[in-house]
């Protein structure tokens, strides 16, 4: 037989049954891990407060719909003899919508009864007299030398572009339609009422409303002025 050779082994190492691991320390230590990973107080709060202000952005953001209170909604307008003095008044509304999205007009229509022009301020002869009364500049108004309110007794507005505090829509009036422009738009929110106002210039002439007067160096200004007041309710 051959000559055998003998490797000795690696002594194996025995686990004794009372030999302890740090298996305390080890979880210790993950507790501190997890502890140390986590937000603070101040993190938290300012997680919530970003939360609330996106919160409160994206409302803010909402496209929202009114339907115009006729009631609370008014149109005023100022016609002015130069030379000789100017008139204002009020026209009603009688129906209407509006757009609004992040604070600001997007869209919008309304309509005014053309047959409720009331004149609002006192340059007027007393009731009674021969001529220039209030009552009289009211029938010459609603007359064919300048609105014919019997043939066209509204009048409306439509919103076809919004460019910031500026809105160009068609004008109906007398049965003629054109471009024009509400300029100084203003949108306010309070106790869930919306209101938005603007001032429009039209020039009359367009619209066949070609009055002249019959007195020398009286002449009435082609402008005729508008205050657009539309208060709304959610749709």
């Amino acid at each position: 037989m051959g000559n055998k050779f003998s490797v000795p082994l690696r002594p194996q190492t025995t686990i004794q049954p009372n030999m302890k691991f740090p298996v305390l320390s080890v979880v210790a230590l993950a507790a501190v891990a997890l502890v140390a990973c986590g937000p603070s107080e101040a993190e938290i709060a300012a997680a919530k407060e970003k939360a609330a202000a996106d919160s409160l952005a994206a409302l803010a953001a909402m496209e929202k719909s009114y339907t115009v209170d006729a009631s609370a909604s008014k149109l005023t307008w100022t016609g002015t003899m130069l030379g000789v003095k100017s008139h204002n008044g009020t026209i009603n509304m009688t129906e209407g919508s509006f757009v609004v999205k992040g604070g600001a007009l997007t869209s919008g229509k309304f309509v005014v009864d053309m047959k409720s022009i009331a004149p609002m301020d006192s340059a007027y002869a007393p009731d009674g007299s021969k001529e220039g009364t209030k009552s009289m500049l009211v029938g010459h108004l609603s007359s064919a030398d300048f609105f014919a309110v019997d043939s066209f007794p509204t009048a409306t507005f439509e919103i076809t572009s919004v460019e910031g505090a500026s809105a160009t829509g068609k004008l109906t009036l007398r049965g003629k339609t054109n471009d024009e422009k509400v300029t100084d738009i203003v949108v306010t929110e309070e106790n869930g009422v919306v209101k938005a106002t603007g001032k429009l210039s039209f020039d009359r002439q367009k619209y066949g409303v070609a009055w002249k007067a019959p007195m020398k160096d009286v002449v009435l200004n082609d402008a005729i002025e508008l205050t657009v007041e539309l208060t709304g309710k959610a749709q």
